[in-house]
């Protein structure tokens, strides 16, 4: 019997690959909590025919991956585990792949989830029955909670997203903290800015701060989980490099690819020291709105978030403000 595990990252991957619990694990990897939410064609190219092709083919065992599908793989193995962490975009790739599972009812009853409350690639293989989740057989309701969280993210306006909190959602135990923590990305009322860009202004308030250390990450101060590496160098760009900056120090950038290949180019961003502009206390106090002094252009979902569309989020009244 040939037994899958699909996850939600290259680290968590390589734990599971090193506990030894599965013939074939397929690292996801999909990020969904930055940029457009993909159209029907792009998801289509994402795990559609050919999209394991780019996978070595010592990764998927006795099976031949020219042009074959995630969904084709599931198919043809006896049993399918889902492995998957709690942070948001990890839940929006289980929504997004139960969605696309849908579909296929024969592979449906083939699969198991195993909601992780840590993330995964931070574990150590040995300790698998430590952090091991219990597992639990996919039904027609995890399918169908999935697919109305996976449809609401992608509308052009974030109420339908909103409404899943008045929905139950235990079936998929994270996806409610996942809602909450997406909501809270949204710009907030008084500053046009989310929770995660007004933590980093917080972190830089302290003084004596170069960049990595208002990055989010483990057994950082910045706890927050929703952006990854690239995406949070993107948010302090925003912050710096602005019309009106609310950061100030940021002696490196931008934040690409590029940057990171060029070793003095890098080692001057890790040596940058910042502080808040006169706009970045104001900002931090409410005092000052950073959207009045900024273009603001950005995805969050299906949702294009600019200064005549820019939709908020208060988090004490758990409150949309439409434009």
């Amino acid at each position: 019997m040939t037994r899958l595990i699909l996850t939600s990252s290259d680290s968590g991957a390589g734990c599971l690959l090193g506990a030894g619990i599965a013939d074939i694990v397929i690292p996801l990897g999909f990020r969904f909590v930055w940029g457009a939410a993909p159209s029907d064609a792009q998801l289509e190219a994402m795990s559609g025919p050919g999209s394991l092709d780019h996978f070595p083919q010592r990764r998927l065992g006795e099976f031949q991956s020219q042009g074959m599908s995630i969904l084709d793989l599931c198919e043809r193995c006896e049993a399918v585990e889902l492995w998957f962490d709690p942070s948001p975009n990890a839940q929006l790739m289980l929504v997004q792949l139960l969605d696309c599972l849908s579909s296929r009812q024969s592979t449906v009853s083939e699969l198991t989830l195993f909601q992780t409350d840590v993330e995964i690639g931070n574990q150590s293989p040995e300790t698998l029955a430590d952090w091991k989740p219990h597992g639990v057989e996919i039904r027609n309701d995890h399918i169908e909670a999935a697919s109305m969280a996976w449809q609401a993210y992608r509308q052009p306006a974030p109420q339908a997203w909103l409404g899943l909190l008045d929905t139950d959602l235990g079936v998929l135990p994270q996806l409610r903290q996942t809602v909450l923590e997406l909501l809270e990305e949204l710009p907030m009322p008084a500053t046009g800015l989310g929770v995660t860009e007004m933590l980093m202004l917080e972190l830089i308030s302290d003084g004596d701060a170069s960049p990595f250390d208002v990055f989010p990450g483990y057994m950082r101060r910045n706890t927050r989980r929703v952006f990854d590496y690239m995406e949070v160098g993107a948010l302090l760009d925003g912050l710096a490099r602005g019309q009106a900056p609310a950061v100030s120090g940021l002696d490196e950038g931008p934040f690409t690819e590029e940057m990171h290949k060029d070793k003095a180019r890098r080692a001057r961003y890790r040596q940058s020291k910042l502080s808040l502009t006169a706009l970045g206390n104001a900002v931090l106090a409410r005092t000052e709105d950073f959207s009045r002094h900024n273009p603001i252009h950005r995805w969050w979902g299906g949702t294009e978030l600019t200064n005549d569309n820019l939709w908020r989020w208060d988090p004490a009244g758990r409150a949309l403000i439409a434009p």
